[in-house]
């Protein structure tokens, strides 16, 4: 009887040596790169044509994927498989422990077969075939791995020494060996017993387990953990944040393999490529009369040998030899074919200074034309939010505005928080710096007045909420909210507010006196001092700081907000991930569980926006690469692919906390990308910006009446929200009055 093998595919990778048409967010293996359907399809539908025995299938893949993934699979037979996701990738050893504890928790003590997703192999027939040349060896209880006889003296690949040929199918592992440098390859050829490893395992899984607990204790136990607690849904088993973050990331060859007698290994029947490098996929794709392989809007003449590909734009060469250039929407890559596995050498120097174009892909459907939404956004902005807002966000009976408005354009009876009456007080005052017509200053006036007359408590400070009646319901202090209170007297101060400048510095004195950390590390959450810190309430002082040094060009103002970046650069932003957390204690340590691993794309759009602001205005450049990273780490990872909108929230490895999207974290993708584009010395971030533009209009804006905007839709593109909050009003006003002041047809 044929042994069952379970087979496991593991899709981690993010395929940078394919840059600039592979990146973190679009890896190789969801590229169709050799026809037939993309990698993982593929490799998929081979591990699904065993025909000598059971064969379930299972998928490893990244959690951020789950959706790439899933679509990939519709319609595949897993033979009773499933995908497994882990929360970030540990590399190849937690895979294949988790391959062999899922193997011994479902399906017994069978046969495992792990392999990658991004391989070209064939033919299905002659990969089973060598499969079932180990099958004996992998019963008695050794791990089998598959040589593939070199053709050239390969650099970029790992080998297996073999022992001596003794006309088995099986023979012995003698060693295993890094990459070579060339001369070290050719002699490699040149002995025979040399052979490219191809990456792939086949082993009892009860072998792998025994082999972990001698030489691996820690990651197998870890592994365990992490899959006792993970969830099972219709879409896969999803594996725990908090436990696989205790998982050690190692390769399988230097965690067991390199550590293990008994390997043997078959050399394969099937022909093998790992699609590592453009030679790879001139050497595996259909090429024409002159050698050159050709995908694409390309013109080629009197070329022979090259990799010419493009997406999206005509691509035009002459005269080239053995050259690879592969062109995108936003990046070209040029070299001799036998240089292109460099190109991470390339990859690596765009990741020192923050460039985009490591971390996502361009959308497809972005508007190229600059300036082509100028009188959409003109005319809704200032024909119809602006009107409606004057009239029925004003509270003319209890004083102040508004806190929501319903889609039928009346408000509603709800408590009135000074965060709100603070941005109502900052739009109308843009407005008026942008041309509006409207009774601004009178808006101005009424809100202020409300807030300092309602809204001040004995300190000098001011409260969090007031009733509906005007009334206090909260008194307590709350940085947030005199974030939002010195950002609107900034503003109202520029509009000519006759107190605003006084009522802004008493404002500061509190500020100075009740909320500034005793150490003078930031600010208290609230003048009670709870223990809590947030980075939230920072953003935003940083954000009225830089509003005040505008307001008046006093740099007292800069020097302020020094202290925040320099919070920011110490404390705030996680160097590995390009990250910056939310929650942290009150000795700034990330908080524990979710909320310490929890960050919001819309507030690295937003910090990005904010530090390119403060480098213009102090000469930091340095700033500019932190504010690349976190924008691309947003769109990265914190994107829905189903709508291009941001997510309200995503962990720091990018799995999904919250998969609802709110309308103003597009707005800050808006002032983000225009404020990268004005810095110079990156990508063209037009075709972005009015990417991002469409997006808000698209789903927050259209299909809302007229002069409102829908501010929740859920992952799949519905509209979720009850009412119309009128605190996005003030993001709305920033981005696109921004957005109308870089186009050159705005005036």
């Amino acid at each position: 009887m044929s042994a069952r093998i379970v087979s496991f595919v593991m899709s981690g990778g993010i395929g940078s040596r394919l840059w600039p048409l592979s990146r973190e967010d679009n890896p190789k293996q969801f590229h169709d790169l050799s026809g037939g359907g993309s990698m993982i399809h593929q490799t998929v539908r081979r591990m699904a044509a065993r025909t000598a025995g059971a064969g379930p299938v299972c998928i490893i893949a990244t959690e951020r994927h789950a959706g790439r993934v899933n679509a990939e699979l519709a319609g595949q037979d897993l033979r009773g498989g499933r995908a497994l996701y882990e929360p970030m990738g540990r590399n190849t050893a937690a895979a294949v422990a988790l391959a062999a504890q899922v193997t011994l928790r479902d399906f017994g003590d069978d046969l495992v077969l792990v392999v990658p997703s991004d391989h070209v192999i064939a033919t299905d027939a002659d990969f089973w075939a060598t499969v079932e040349d180990g099958v004996e060896a992998a019963r008695a209880g050794r791990v089998v791995v598959f040589g593939v006889r070199p053709t050239h003296p390969e650099t970029g690949y790992g080998y297996i020494e073999a022992g001596a040929d003794t006309g088995a199918p099986v023979r012995d592992v003698a060693r295993f060996v890094e990459k070579p440098d060339h001369a070290t390859a050719e002699a490699y050829l040149a002995d025979g017993n040399f052979y490219w490893n191809a990456g792939i395992f086949l082993f009892r899984a009860s072998a792998m387990r025994d082999a972990f607990e001698a030489l691996e204790p820690g990651i197998w136990s870890a592994v365990a953990t992490a899959l006792a607690n993970a969830r099972d849904e219709v879409g896969g088993t999803f594996l725990h944040e908090d436990d696989y973050l205790a998982v050690r990331s190692d390769s399988i060859d230097y965690a067991i393999m390199e550590k293990l007698d008994g390997i043997a290994m078959v050399e394969a029947r099937f022909r093998w490529n790992d699609l590592g490098s453009w030679q790879s996929l001139l050497d595996v794709a259909d090429a024409d009369e002159d050698g050159n392989v050709i995908v694409g809007d390309v013109v080629a003449i009197d070329c022979q040998h090259c990799y010419l590909r493009s997406s999206g734009r005509l691509l035009s060469v002459i005269g080239l030899k053995d050259v690879a250039v592969v062109a995108t929407a936003d990046a070209t890559f040029v070299a001799p074919v036998s240089e292109s596995q460099n190109v991470k050498k390339v990859v690596q120097q765009l990741e020192k200074s923050g460039r985009l174009e490591t971390r996502y892909t361009p959308s497809h459907d972005g508007v190229i034309e600059a300036g082509a939404f100028v009188s959409r956004v003109r005319h809704w902005l200032f024909e119809e939010t602006l009107p409606l807002w004057s009239t029925a966000g004003v509270d003319r009976v209890h004083g102040g505005f508004h806190e929501t408005l319903g889609f039928d354009g009346q408000p509603r009876l709800k408590p009135k928080r000074m965060r709100t009456m603070a941005r109502q007080v900052y739009a109308f005052s843009v407005a008026k710096a942008h041309g509006w017509q409207g009774p601004a200053d009178e808006l101005i006036a009424h809100g202020i007045d409300f807030m300092a007359t309602r809204g001040r408590t004995r300190r000098g400070g001011w409260i969090r909420a007031f009733n509906p009646d005007g009334s206090v319901l909260d008194p307590v202090e709350d940085t947030y909210d005199h974030a939002f209170v010195l950002l609107a007297l900034a503003h109202a101060h520029a509009a000519g507010h006759a107190d605003a400048l006084t009522l802004g510095r008493e404002t500061f004195d509190f500020l100075d006196e009740h909320l500034e950390d005793a150490n003078l590390r930031g600010y208290l959450e609230t003048s009670d001092g709870e223990n809590l810190r947030r980075s939230n309430p920072h953003m935003h002082l940083l954000e009225a700081f830089l509003a005040w040094y505008h307001a008046t060009g006093e740099r007292t103002y800069l020097r302020r907000a020094a202290r925040i970046v320099d919070l920011f650069r110490h404390v705030l932003f996680d160097a590995e991930t390009w990250t910056l957390g939310e929650f942290f204690d009150g000795g700034w340590k990330p908080e524990p569980g979710e909320r310490g691993a929890w960050t919001e794309p819309g507030h690295h759009f937003e910090w990005a926006s904010l530090l390119t602001d403060f480098a213009e205005a102090t000469g930091q450049t340095d700033l500019v690469p932190y504010a690349r990273k976190l924008y691309a780490s947003a769109v990265a990872h914190g994107l829905n692919r189903a709508t291009g909108l941001a997510y309200n929230a995503v962990s720091r490895s990018g799995v999904p906390l919250d998969q609802l999207s709110r309308s103003w974290p597009q707005t800050e993708a808006i002032k983000a990308a225009i404020a990268l584009d004005s810095e110079g010395g990156g990508p063209d971030m037009k075709p972005e910006i009015e990417s991002r533009v469409a997006r808000l209009f698209r789903w927050h804006v259209d299909p809302a009446p007229r002069g409102l905007w829908i501010d929740l839709i859920d992952e799949k593109g519905a509209a979720r929200a009850a009412d119309v909050p009128a605190s996005i009003f003030y993001h709305l006003v920033c981005a696109l009055t921004r957005y109308l002041e870089v186009q050159p047809r705005a005036g």
